[in-house]
């Protein structure tokens, strides 16, 4: 049905989660779904459909930036009918009291990307913002999970390699961590009457210089995938 993922109609739940590592999305699938089928292998961004407690619930690689999401998003959305998409991600920080591990659930996402004004023209700075009840569930699963979470603005880079981004005058304005993300997932869902979130795990200090390795970002940043889980099927 679709350019990018060969599934058929009914093969990818009404919720889906999106991290960006087709390794991650076998990691989720093969560790916390049931009775899982591979629906896509098409540019090896796996999607898997199980269910979680119960519930029906699918996986799907988004690949990395913008460019990339909003392919995937636009055809879950469009062409499978997907209500509810949460990505699954790394994040790296920049607030003040946001360590590696913790958790980012970003409730808008400014971006630096022309994605916003290819949509709006120059004279409109459109704001992406997630799902509240989404942003809110979240929040009180992982605070029940006791995870140490933030909640707010992110910024959704265009470029991993910028040398000419001000990180701390972000920082300052309250921007708590940089991903490629969510600014087009929130604005790609609202514009076809579904909803997103970002729940993402910090997976290095931008201004500290700490970080984790591939294989933790991988595999271990396993409260992000639970908190989004049962956020799935609330």
């Amino acid at each position: 049905m679709s350019t990018h993922i060969d599934a058929k109609p009914g093969d990818i739940a009404e919720v889906v989660l999106m991290p960006g590592d087709p390794l991650r999305a076998k990691f989720i699938a093969e560790n916390f779904l049931e009775d899982i089928v591979l629906y896509n292998t098409v540019r090896n961004a796996f999607g898997y459909t199980g269910t979680y407690k119960g519930k029906r619930v699918s996986v799907q690689a988004s690949g990395m930036g913008i460019p990339s999401i909003s392919i995937y998003a636009n055809e879950l959305v469009k062409f499978y009918g997907v209500k509810k998409l949460i990505r699954v991600g790394t994040i790296g920080a920049i607030g003040k009291d946001v360590k590696v591990r913790d958790v980012i659930i970003a409730d808008s996402a400014s971006t630096d990307s022309s994605f916003i004004h290819n949509i709006f023209g120059r004279s409109i700075y459109y704001a992406p913002t997630a799902d509240f009840e989404m942003v809110y569930d979240a929040y009180q699963i992982a605070k029940n999970m006791g995870v140490k979470t933030h909640v707010g603005n992110i910024l959704s880079a265009d470029r991993f390699y910028n040398d000419e981004i001000d990180n701390e005058m972000l920082s300052e304005y309250g921007v708590l961590g940089i991903e490629m993300e969510a600014a087009a997932l929130y604005t790609i869902a609202v514009k076809h009457d579904a909803k997103a979130v970002a729940i993402c795990t910090v997976s290095d200090e931008i201004l500290n210089g700490v970080s984790t390795s591939s294989k933790e970002r991988e595999q271990s940043f396993k409260d992000m995938m639970i908190i989004s889980l049962e956020t799935a099927i609330k």
